[in-house]
């Protein structure tokens, strides 16, 4: 079955967009993902974005988000900016619309200037609806690797997200600890690991070994994750410039019930068509 997709970047972060609106047939098997999310063998991307219609009207598309690793996880946030790009072009003129994810909806908006702003929803900070193993919320947690202890914030912004805070990101020992962080014990489903380090309340860097990838030039879940956690101790203002290795975005939470906001870019690369 030939599949016609579209290769994008969100901050650096590589996102296949695969427009199924209008075509039956499952998404690729995870051999299959493996195979093309491997440049060598495919097209090559992080996460690809399978789009669906909505039987919703008020819904624009649905989508499911798979990692290149085969897994299939509930959010993306450099992905549904692509998505999001991806059909107001389409459109010409419809510049806002809502998502179905499988974390639940998402609201976009895209500017004139082709920034993409998106809602992702609000922060999860209970342990046992990100989920994490813990008696109880705390702002921070002690988790034992080895003979070494790392404090962390931990939330989930639909997929599980933990924070640890360092001197300096590009020190930062994220290909070595980001996959013992993210198959420890005390994270079920495992989790994105993000290395953060907060210059002053308005500005972070970030770095990010995403579950089922590794490390990536952005992710878009783990800026969130990185800033309300920031926030939930006291660190940040409302909203916060964070420098990924891709390049920047902005993350916006006024706290409470209010969903958290991300702004940023979504380039186009390519087209192509791949066998399924």
């Amino acid at each position: 079955m030939n599949v016609a997709y579209t290769k994008m970047h969100g901050t650096g972060n590589m996102i296949l967009v695969v427009d199924r609106r209008h075509a039956n047939g499952p998404p690729p098997s995870p051999d299959q993902l493996r195979r093309l999310g491997d440049d060598a063998t495919g097209p090559g991307f992080d996460q690809l974005m399978w789009v669906e219609a909505s039987d919703d009207p008020t819904i624009a598309a649905r989508y499911r988000v798979f990692n290149s690793d085969g897994s299939e996880v509930e959010q993306c946030g450099n992905g549904v900016r692509c998505i999001a790009s991806f059909l107001a072009n389409e459109s010409g003129h419809v510049q806002a619309f809502t998502l179905l994810s499988p974390a639940g909806p998402v609201d976009a908006s895209v500017d004139d200037d082709g920034l993409v702003a998106v809602s992702m929803g609000m922060p999860e900070f209970e342990p046992d609806r990100i989920p994490f193993v813990a008696k109880e919320r705390a702002p921070r947690y002690s988790l034992a690797v080895g003979d070494a202890e790392y404090e962390a914030c931990v939330v989930s912004m639909g997929n599980p997200h933990c924070i640890l805070h360092v001197d300096d990101v590009d020190a930062a020992p994220v290909n070595e600890l980001g996959p013992l962080l993210e198959h420890h014990e005390r994270f079920p489903q495992r989790a994105n690991i993000g290395f953060a380090h907060i210059h002053d309340r308005r500005r972070m860097d970030l770095r990010v070994f995403e579950r089922g990838v590794g490390e990536t030039a952005a992710c878009g879940t783990g800026a969130c994750a990185a800033v309300v956690t920031g926030q939930n101790l006291g660190l940040l203002d409302e909203a916060v410039d964070v420098r990924l290795p891709g390049g920047q975005v902005v993350v916006s939470w006024r706290g409470g019930s209010e969903p958290v906001w991300l702004t940023g870019n979504a380039e186009y690369i390519s087209e192509g068509i791949m066998d399924l």
